[in-house]
C-alpha cells in the first residue's frame, strides 16, 4: 500500500548564503523596510501569547503596527510557557568555560542529529546573548552568584555551562516579562487582547494569508478576524498521545487548519521524550508532570543492578548493587546526556527488569550526594519548589528518598515548515516557537525552547515581516467577502457535524485510545511493521469517531466538550501523518528511533545518504505528499554523534 506521494523538491529557503558568521546581519539590511507612518496602516494577527507570541505582539506593537491577539487561556500569561523550569540558553560565556556563539550553534546541530538547517540555528545562537539583555531589562529574576553575576548551570547535551535559570519558574518569569510588555501595549491601545478565542480556520485570500476565524469560547459565538499578515504562535503537539507534559489545553488545530489550506507540515516524527517526569500512577491520569532537566546537575540516575532487588527500598540497596548507568555507558557526559538518549536508556534498563516502583516503569533520580556535598540549604535553594512539587504529587521527600521518574511525551521538533524568514509555504503566513520547525533538529536541546521563542518574538520576526508587509498595501477585505464567507461556513458546518453526530462514546475516550496507538507504535521505538499497523488502527478509530462521539451541549454557549472534540478530531488526522512520516524515514535520528536502524551497541544509527533532508508533507488526506528540502553542512559536517 502506498501511504504517501513523492512532490518536488523544495529550492528555496530564503537563506543568504556567504559566511555563515554575518548572514543574518545581511539579511536584515536587505530585508526592505516599512515606515513608521505606515505601519499604523497594517494590522498583524498574532495567535497563541506565550513566549513566542507575547514577545512578538508586544514587540510588532512597539514597532507601530497594530495587532490582534488571540488566546484561549482566561489570561495571556497562563500560556503553556509558564510551566517551563530548568532554564535558558545563552552563549554568554559568563563561566569562562569555553562558550561561544559557534560552540553553541555547534551543540545544537549536533544535538539535533544533523536534522537542522544550519543558518537559522546559527541565527539562534547569535541572538541568545540578547535575549539576557532584554529578560533583565524587563526586570526577571534570574539567579545571581555571590558577586551580583548572573549564574549559570549546565543542561543536557553540552559540557559548559550556559543556562540562566531563576530556580525551577525560569518559564514562568520570562512570561511575566513578555507578558508585562504585551500588557504596556494594550494598555496603550497598539495592541487588541482577545482572551478565550479559539483560531479554528485560516483564511486566505488571493493566495495570502489575510484572517482567522475563531469561537468566543465563553459565548460560542463565531467571528472572522481579518488583517495583512498572520503569525501562529500556537505551541507543540505532544498531547496527540494524551498523555503528555503538556497543558491540557495545549493542541494542533491552528497549526492543522494552516495545513489543510495549503501551509506545509514538517518532520511530524521527531518527538521530545523528556527522561525526568513523573512515572503515571495509573489510568485515571489525564496528564504527566515534568520534573526539569536541571535535576540531572545534582542527581544521580540509578537501578538496581539485580532484577531481585527492585521491590526493596532504595536505601536497602547497596552502593555496590547500584547501576549509575548514565554514568557508566556515557562517563563523558554522565547524567547530562541529551534527552533522546538519557531516555532511551531509561528505556532500557526497564526493559530489562530494572525499573523501580509501580509496574517497573521508573529509575530513581538521587540526590543524596549532592545534599551531602553541598548541604540541604544549597540544594533547596536550586530547586526548593520542584522538590516540594514532587513531594505534592506522590508523597515522597526527595530530600529523604530518591525521585522516582521516567521518559514521557514533552516537547515537538517537528511543526509548520518556514524558510529563513519564518513565513510558511502560505505568503504572510509565519509560525513561529514550538508551531515551526526550524531550529532544532530531530532532538531539542534542554533550555532551547524558551531561547527559540524569544529569538523568533523579539528579534527574528519583527525583522523579516518587514520584508513582506512592504509589499504593501494590501487590498482591503471585508466579512463579506467570498472566501471569508466560506471559511467562516467551514467552522460552522464543521461544529454543526461534531454536535450532530450524538453517539454514545466520550471525546476523552477517543483521545485517551489514540494516544495508547501513538506511544505503543509512534512512541520512544518504532518500527516498519508498527507504524503501518497504528496507521490502520488511527483509519479506523477516526472512522469510528465521525460515527460514535458524543458530545453534549450546543455551540452557542461554553461547551468544553465541543472544544475537545474539534482539537480531537485534528489530533486523529495529525497522528496519521506522524505515523507516515516515521514509516517513510527508516533511519534513527534523535527522538525519533527506529529498531530496524541502530548501531550493535543500541544507539540511533542515521542514513545521512538517504535522509539528509526535512520532510515537509504538503496536506492530501490518507495520501499526503511528500517535499523535501534538502540539508547542506558547511560548518558542522554530520558525524556519529558520541557522548561517551
Amino acid at each position: 500500500m502506498e501511504f504517501w506521494n513523492e512532490g518536488d523538491p523544495i529550492a528555496d529557503t530564503a537563506a543568504p548564503d556567504g559566511p555563515i558568521e554575518t548572514r543574518w546581519e545581511r539579511r536584515k539590511f536587505s530585508a526592505k523596510l516599512v515606515n513608521p507612518a505606515n505601519r499604523r496602516k497594517l494590522t498583524i494577527i498574532v495567535v497563541g501569547t506565550g513566549l513566542a507570541g507575547g514577545s512578538a505582539a508586544a514587540t510588532l506593537a512597539e514597532q507601530g503596527y497594530h495587532v490582534k491577539s488571540y488566546c484561549y487561556q482566561d489570561s495571556p500569561r497562563r500560556a503553556h510557557s509558564i510551566a517551563a523550569q530548568g532554564g535558558i540558553n545563552a552563549a554568554k560565556n559568563y563561566r569562562n568555560d569555553g562558550d561561544s556563539v559557534y560552540r553553541l550553534f555547534y551543540d545544537t546541530v549536533k544535538g539535533g542529529d544533523f536534522r537542522a538547517r544550519e543558518s537559522n540555528v546559527y541565527r539562534l545562537a547569535q541572538e541568545s546573548v540578547n535575549i539576557i539583555d532584554q529578560a533583565v531589562a524587563q526586570g526577571v529574576p534570574f539567579a545571581r552568584e555571590y558577586g551580583g553575576l548572573l549564574d549559570n548551570r549546565s543542561f543536557g547535551g553540552t559540557q559548559v555551562s550556559r543556562t540562566f535559570y531563576a530556580r525551577g519558574q525560569t518559564g514562568q518569569q520570562l512570561l511575566l516579562g513578555a507578558y508585562q510588555a504585551l500588557e504596556r501595549q494594550i494598555s496603550l491601545g497598539n495592541v487588541e487582547m482577545n482572551a478565550r478565542h479559539e483560531m479554528l480556520e485560516l483564511i486566505i485570500i488571493d493566495g495570502k494569508a489575510r484572517g482567522i476565524v475563531v469561537r468566543d469560547m465563553v459565548t460560542g459565538e463565531i467571528t472572522t478576524e481579518l488583517a495583512d499578515a498572520v503569525v501562529l504562535a500556537s505551541g507543540g503537539y505532544g498531547n496527540v498521545f494524551f498523555l503528555s507534559t503538556n497543558a491540557k489545553g495545549c493542541n494542533v488545530t491552528a497549526s492543522w487548519r494552516a495545513h489543510r489550506k495549503g501551509a506545509l507540515f514538517a518532520n511530524p516524527c521527531y518527538t521530545q521524550i523528556h527522561p525526568t517526569c513523573i512515572p503515571e500512577s495509573g489510568s485515571h491520569q489525564s496528564k504527566l508532570t515534568l520534573m526539569s532537566e536541571s535535576l540531572r546537575n545534582d542527581g544521580r540516575v540509578w537501578v538496581p543492578k539485580r532484577r531481585e532487588d527492585c521491590g526493596k527500598a532504595a536505601a536497602d540497596i547497596a552502593e555496590d548493587d547500584r547501576d549509575y548507568y548514565l554514568e557508566r555507558i556515557y562517563p563523558s557526559f554522565g547524567n547530562l546526556v541529551p534527552r533522546d538518549i538519557a531516555s532511551r536508556a531509561a528505556k532500557n534498563v526497564c526493559d530489562e527488569g530494572r525499573g523501580v516502583g509501580p509496574g517497573g516503569l521508573g529509575v530513581y533520580l538521587d540526590f543524596a550526594d549532592a545534599i551531602a556535598r553541598l548541604g540541604r540549604k544549597a540544594v533547596e535553594a536550586k530547586y526548593g519548589n520542584l522538590f516540594e512539587m514532587y513531594q505534592r504529587i506522590t508523597g515522597e521527600d526527595p530530600y529523604l528518598v530518591p525521585m522516582r521518574i521516567y521518559p514521557a511525551v514533552h516537547y515537538t521538533m517537528g511543526g509548520l515548515w518556514v524558510d529563513y524568514d519564518l513565513q510558511s509555504t502560505i505568503p504572510g503566513l509565519f509560525v513561529i516557537g514550538e508551531a515551526n520547525f526550524s531550529d532544532h533538529g530531530a532532538n531539542r536541546l534542554g533550555a532551547s525552547a524558551l531561547m527559540q521563542g524569544l529569538a523568533d518574538g523579539y528579534f527574528v520576526l519583527p525583522n523579516t515581516i518587514n520584508n513582506y508587509l512592504a509589499a504593501g498595501p494590501f487590498e482591503k477585505v471585508d466579512e463579506g467577502h467570498a472566501e471569508v464567507v466560506a471559511a467562516r461556513t467551514q467552522v460552522e458546518e464543521r461544529l454543526a457535524k461534531l454536535l450532530a453526530v450524538s453517539g454514545d462514546r466520550t471525546v476523552d475516550s477517543f483521545h485517551r485510545e489514540l494516544g495508547h496507538i501513538m506511544w505503543e507504535y509512534c512512541g520512544m521505538e518504532r518500527t516498519e511493521e508498527g507504524l503501518t499497523k497504528a496507521i490502520g488502527l488511527i483509519r479506523g478509530l477516526r472512522e469510528e469517531f465521525w460515527t460514535r462521539v458524543k458530545v453534549p451541549g450546543t455551540g452557542e454557549q461554553l461547551n468544553q466538550n465541543l472544544e475537545k472534540a474539534g482539537r480531537v478530531a485534528d489530533f486523529l488526522e495529525l497522528g496519521e501523518l506522524m505515523c507516515i512520516d516515521a514509516l517513510h524515514r527508516a533511519e534513527s535520528a534523535g527522538g525519533h528511533f527506529r529498531a530496524e536502524s541502530q548501531t550493535p551497541d543500541g544507539e540511533a544509527l542515521r542514513h545521512d545518504d538517504q535522509f539528509s533532508y526535512v520532510a515537509a508533507w504538503e496536506y492530501g488526506g490518507e495520501t499526503p505528499t511528500l517535499h523535501k528540502e534538502q540539508l547542506e553542512f558547511e560548518y558542522v559536517h554530520p558525524s556519529t554523534r558520541s557522548y561517551k
